[in-house]
């Protein structure tokens, strides 16, 4: 009876059926559990009614101890993790230490490396159990502390079991909606650092939330960011924490042992497996903005997750590398003219093309002919220039901190994007390819028309091809 919560609407469950089997799961394991429905008060102020059970977990710790807890499942369930407290009585203190912080709030290796199918409630519980074990969460208190502990405890229930009233919750939803500029950077490693600094170098957004999924206390760069105080940057582990994002930037890759290149393509599939539905839950009107590697897989990869339009996923693709072709034309080649209409274009790497999107015109075929001979000498010209030059973390966070911009300021400015290419160039495939886009705060408002140039086209399709080629072989 109880399970049938999930399909009481108001229901936001997506995933109802994977959810109840695990829960059935507890309720065998674990009888003593107890599920109800109930509002949770996230940490920006927002609420929801999310399905939760509480009960107690057996520990042996010289003695057997049974601890009181409570676990909140989000609507992402299975894909995010659940969010857990202990639930201490009158009578019993919380012993702050690796796993637990002075509200209760439970933190596990567990929950951080959360990902569906191979992670479990069970599983969790287990983990729980043998951390406890090590380290005991509670303690017994005296009779004047415990009704010191009464009132934590008040404090502690708020947090944990929300505010009911109807009234207060609407207040907190009306202080959420409106001009915010929230961005969400995902992946605390030196290109995910690289775009938080660069989006509040160029005042972009007035909040940027950091999600740091890596192991363990904070490193290097998000404990410096954390010294230094860099101003609206909020570093977290949490999925809420990027709630009502307008833009969220993914620049995680896998760090696995992986043997091949598409080991290594796969290992960064099953990442995103556990990232891409928490955070399209938590921002459903976000634009995904993807510059994990390969940028055009990982994207396609990301639209297929997420379930999002295509024009609100998107990768950084020849951003960067248009803005540099366009600067040695105007500045070093002094072809200013014909940088304004010149993009990168394609797929990353090497097989990317230089192209236009607009000719002069001419008066007759033979000055037209002369006139692109004369315009690729100077584009090859600008990519010799710009060979080896790289793309470093730092120039990446640029490129994505430009996009942002754009988006978020809805300035209708072109970007040369990975966006889905199929009907483009006679592409008949679901690829995603970089190309010339407007880009305004839905994403990609239009595709910019390219110059007809077989050479062009059959460079695109030789992409699109071998990317296909690669999507096929991944399970997704």
């Amino acid at each position: 009876k109880l399970f049938s919560l999930l399909f009481s609407p108001p229901s936001q469950y997506k995933f109802r059926d994977l959810t109840i089997e695990e829960l059935k799961n507890v309720s065998m394991t674990y009888p003593n559990f107890t599920f109800s429905m109930n509002t949770y008060t996230f940490k920006d102020g927002s609420q929801k009614d999310l399905l939760n059970f509480s009960g107690t977990v057996p520990v042996k710790y010289g003695n057997s101890y049974n601890i009181p807890v409570r676990l909140w499942i989000l609507d992402s369930h299975p894909f995010a993790p659940p969010i857990c407290f202990l639930k201490p009585t009158a009578n019993m203190g919380i012993a702050v230490g690796k796993h637990v912080d002075a509200r209760g709030r439970i933190y596990l290796p567990y929950l951080q490396n959360w990902s569906h199918p191979k992670s479990t409630l069970i599983g969790l519980i287990k983990e729980m159990i043998a951390k406890f074990e090590e380290e005991l969460p509670l303690y017994s208190l005296s009779s004047s502390d415990a009704a010191r502990q009464s009132e934590l405890l008040a404090y502690i229930a708020k947090i944990t079991e929300g505010e009911t009233d109807m009234k207060s919750r609407r207040k907190t939803e009306g202080k959420n909606e409106g001009c915010f500029n929230k961005i969400t950077v995902v992946g605390a490693g030196d290109l995910g650092i690289a775009c938080v600094l660069a989006v509040a170098a160029k005042d972009v957004a007035d909040k940027v939330v950091l999600l740091d999924l890596s192991e363990g206390a904070a490193k290097g760069g998000t404990m410096d960011l954390e010294i230094f105080a860099v101003p609206n940057v909020e570093i977290s582990k949490d999925f809420s924490a990027s709630a009502d994002s307008k833009v969220v930037v993914l620049t995680v890759n896998s760090l696995g042992n992986a043997q091949t290149y598409l080991d290594v393509i796969q290992s960064n599939v099953e990442l995103f497996r556990g990232i891409i539905p928490a955070v399209s839950h938590y921002s459903q009107n976000a634009v995904l903005l993807v510059a994990s590697h390969p940028v055009e897989v990982m994207t396609f990869v990301s639209w297929k997750l997420s379930s999002f339009p295509k024009s609100r996923v998107i990768g950084v693709g020849a951003n960067l590398d248009s803005e540099r072709f366009q600067y040695v034309l105007t500045n070093l080649l002094k072809a200013e003219v014909l940088a304004k209409d010149a993009w990168v274009i394609g797929e990353q790497g090497e097989d990317k093309v230089p192209s236009w999107t607009s000719c002069n015109v001419v008066a007759n075929q033979t000055e037209a002919m002369a006139a692109r001979d004369s315009r690729e000498k100077v584009a090859n010209r600008a990519m010799e220039i710009l060979k080896g030059k790289g793309q470093r973390s730092w120039s990446v966070g640029l490129s994505v901190a430009d996009l942002a911009d754009s988006i978020l300021k809805d300035k209708r400015k072109v970007h040369s994007v990975s966006t889905l290419a199929k009907g483009c160039c006679s592409i008949n495939s679901e690829v995603f390819l970089s190309l010339p886009c407007i880009l305004g705060a839905s994403g990609v408002i239009e595709m910019v028309r390219l110059e007809e140039d077989p050479l062009v086209q059959e460079k695109l399709q030789s992409s699109a091809g071998s990317i296909h080629d690669l999507q096929q072989q991944l399970k997704l």
